[in-house]
């Protein structure tokens, strides 16, 4: 018997929904929101607004990509949390509506958990795309969150590293902004690193000192912004003189500071399945340093194709496939959550 589980993703800025057919993608569709560029950041009110306006021509325009009808689905997973509480009530509130219209029931879906589980989604155009082991560790790196998972099973996941201020996204965000790029940063930041002649060691940054194997970002982007508030003093040019070395630099650093506990925890569990995930994976810095460390320490390396790093509703569909297995349904008396804590 074939399961089909139709995805919504609202948590942010992009509005996506998705079709999954017994972990086969069928049509993964994404409205991203240009509006915020302008304001350097994620406005929460006009995020939601576009929300409502783009949810259902979004969900029409998935299931007619995946050929079939609202009748058809067996099961609709929407994200729960954490995100922008506006936005996540704008895929809770139509998921409850097309429930009760299909007589369908429902999963919840944590949206990091949903990040981890990007990697069993089964692309048409990769059908025998290798997908990690049990157990397996996972650098889950986005916008909001910087995290060590140690991944047991489908559903059994333990947050063994964690973020204590910024995550290496808003680290990126943030340097960017200082140096007069736009909205978002860290894309940029990657192609500006990857220029010709780009010196990743031409500048050295503030590297945290934290117990275990959390992370903090928050340093680094103070002494990024006192380091070009004195150059800059001294020569006003100077971040346009050096702007592909500074990002070559940064990245560089961010990276280093990811794959240092990451090698400490494969080491520490004695895990050689090593797979990332979130926004920040599709950085080719750490893309690159992920297959480095892999040859080095003989791990399995898995990195999701670059469609699947970001907020997507494929990776809430495929959770929810998962939780329909187990029969893990959510009540219409579930509400949006803002943070969510474990796993």
């Amino acid at each position: 018997m074939e399961i089909t589980i139709l995805g919504i993703e609202s948590s942010c800025d992009d509005t996506s929904a998705a079709v999954v057919r017994d972990g086969r993608l069928l049509s993964n569709v994404i409205a991203s929101q240009a509006v915020h560029a302008e304001y350097g950041g994620v406005v929460p009110e006009l995020a939601s607004r576009a929300h409502g306006q783009n949810i259902v021509p979004v969900v029409d325009l998935a299931l007619k990509r995946a050929g079939i009808t609202p009748a058809e689905v067996d099961g609709i997973a929407v994200t729960r949390g954490p995100g922008l509480l506006g936005s996540l009530l704008v895929g809770v509130s139509f998921a409850k509506g097309f429930s009760i219209a299909q007589n369908t029931p429902m999963m919840e879906v944590n949206h990091l958990q949903g990040h981890v589980l990007a990697h069993f989604v089964t692309l048409p155009e990769q059908p025998d795309r290798p997908k990690p082991r049990f157990p397996f560790l996972c650098l889950l790196v986005s916008g909001g969150n910087s995290q060590i998972v140690l991944v047991r099973d489908y559903l059994d996941m333990e947050i063994v590293g964690s973020t204590i201020d910024d995550a290496a996204g808003e680290a990126f965000d943030k340097c960017a902004k200082i140096m007069g790029l736009s909205y978002p940063g860290g894309p940029l930041i990657d192609r500006l690193a990857r220029s010709e002649g780009a010196d990743p060691h031409a500048f050295k940054f503030a590297k945290p000192s934290v117990p275990g194997f959390d992370y903090s970002f928050s340093g680094l982007k103070t002494s990024f912004l006192y380091f070009l508030r004195e150059r800059v003093a001294e020569d006003p040019e100077f971040i346009d003189k050096h702007q592909a070395d500074l990002c070559a630099s940064l990245q560089a650093t961010i990276v280093e500071i990811l794959m240092n506990k990451l090698i400490r925890a494969a080491k520490q569990y004695d895990i050689r399945e090593i797979a990332v995930a979130g926004g920040v994976s599709a950085n080719s810095g750490l893309r690159d340093a992920i297959r480095a460390a892999g040859q080095r320490f003989g791990w399995e390396t898995y990195i999701p194709p670059v469609e699947l790093t970001t907020d997507n509703a494929a990776m809430i569909a495929i959770t929810g496939y998962y939780k329909y297995l187990r029969e893990e349904f959510a009540g219409l008396d579930m509400t949006p959550v803002a943070k969510i804590g474990a796993l």
